[in-house]
């Protein structure tokens, strides 16, 4: 059962997101590229997945590399708007977003080749799922895995620059922590990076609760449900649920498209939504913050038009707030719409446009099991534990490095959770809030206020 509890507005007055974007054409001129480097070579795994992937924002040449981890089945795509508006903003600073080694087994080339006639049929069918027995070596893709390719990033960002600083959003922000904390052959993570920034995540994020031994071995709960223990991920590899999995990633990335392509276009029949709807209202009910099933991946754009709506009182038992359904359309004549709204936190079109790039996709379809089993283990360190060998969580106490945290309003992390977890480390903490956001809004949305915390946070820090 998930019991996340929503942030509210704690700590320090939360602050309005600036009015004025970064403009649109400053953001199109900043240069992007995917870089694939060899990774930690891990047994079973074919050598071609062993990588290490970022997709680089801004110059070749920095004065100072932030390199960001996405979240919980995020991909190097959830993070293009807030990249590039660095980079606008300061272009001495380059933005490397991390894709994780899974998405290397996503076949984006029939989503770039594809035809408006080709997404319409992968919204309603999705592309076939890789059988999970093809790809059981991904058992191994956990805690210890994601770090290590994380670290080849860094490392090369530091033949470039002393100012490297690690980050991430949600779980990306609990990995930041952690591989400060993380024993690499006796050098901590933390000697690697100037400062970490967490973004609406921290370190405990998703171990809200002790796992034992056997848990580990044979299966478990934490907040996010149940876990796949090590016995039986080979069966499991990869998230494959009512709610979230690679053919359904495929079909959101496919409606994304035409959503960016055909806003207003009737979407697919027997597609995302059961009832007629447009393209736009498709891709963006599933995760608008009122009609979401899983109150850790929303946002807010706008609202429907010509629609029936009721509470959800499943969404509202999941820590929902104010949570509600769509029925159909009010009148059965037209498809249920969409109306952005220019006073929210995100923008609807610049969303579903950045949804799905040739660079980088949102999602990362194929989320490997072993990771959030590891974080559970792993909490926020294993010292004394018996996971101190298996997960080398070891320097908490010893992390000096600045932390600056920033939680959405209507996020999953208050400022109180970031005190806490600093309060075990010798960090020299800032925090802040942004007001009316939810959980994905502080990495997509249309103001420049993150952007602006963190580069002014960063500034005394570079050498």
């Amino acid at each position: 059962m998930l019991t996340l509890t929503l942030a509210g507005a704690q700590g320090t007055p939360a602050a309005r997101p600036a009015a004025t974007p970064v403009p649109e054409a400053a953001l199109n001129r900043v240069g992007a590229v995917r870089v694939v480097r060899p990774g930690l070579t891990v047994p079973g795994t074919p050598r071609e997945l062993n990588a290490s992937i970022t997709i680089r924002y801004g110059p070749a040449r920095p004065r100072a590399v932030l390199l960001l981890m996405p979240g919980y089945l995020g991909g190097a795509g959830s993070f293009d708007r807030l990249a590039r508006q660095i980079v606008a903003l300061d272009g001495a600073v380059a933005v490397w977003a991390v894709d994780r080694r899974s998405n290397l087994l996503e076949p984006q080339a029939e989503l770039a080749r594809a035809t408006p006639a080709d997404l319409s049929r992968i919204v309603q069918r999705g592309l076939p799922a890789r059988p999970p027995g093809s790809v059981a070596f991904m058992q191994d893709w956990g805690l210890d895995v994601a770090l290590r390719d994380w670290r080849v990033a860094v490392q090369e960002a530091r033949t470039l620059t002393p100012n490297v600083f690690l980050g991430g959003h949600s779980m990306g922000g609990s990995l930041s922590g952690l591989y400060a904390a993380y024993d690499f052959a006796g050098q901590p993570g933390a000697a690697d990076v100037r400062g970490l920034v967490m973004l609406d995540g921290v370190p405990g994020l998703l171990a809200d609760r002790p796992l034992t031994p056997q848990q580990y071995q044979q299966g478990g709960l934490n907040v996010l449900g149940p876990l796949a223990g090590l016995n039986r991920l080979a069966g499991r590899p990869y998230v494959d649920s009512l709610v979230f999995g690679p053919s359904l990633a495929s079909r959101a990335a496919a409606q994304a498209r035409l959503a960016a392509l055909a806003p207003d276009a009737l979407a697919p029949a027997g597609g995302l939504t059961p009832f007629p709807a447009t393209n736009l209202a498709a891709g963006l009910l599933q995760l608008e913050r009122r009609y979401a099933l899983l109150p850790f991946l929303t946002l807010q754009t706008g609202r429907p038009t010509n629609a029936i709506e009721a509470p959800s009182f499943t969404a509202l038992a999941l820590g929902g707030q104010d949570s509600h359904w769509l029925i159909g359309p009010q009148d059965r004549s037209r498809p249920v719409g969409w109306q952005a709204d220019p006073a929210a936190p995100t923008d609807a079109l610049d969303f579903v446009r950045r949804f799905w790039t040739p660079l980088s996709d949102y999602s990362e379809w194929y989320f490997p099991n072993r990771l959030p089993l590891d974080l559970a283990a792993a909490r926020l360190n294993t010292r004394g534990t018996p996971f101190e060998q298996r997960l080398r969580v070891w320097h908490t106490a010893e992390v000096t490095t600045p932390i600056l945290g920033i939680a959405a309003q209507h996020g999953v992390v208050t400022e109180d959770g970031f005190r806490a977890y600093a309060a075990g480390t010798r960090a020299r903490l800032t925090t802040h809030t942004l007001a009316g956001a939810s959980h994905l809004d502080i990495v997509a949305a249309r103001g420049d206020q993150v952007v602006r915390w963190i580069l002014a946070w960063m500034a005394p820090l570079r050498r």
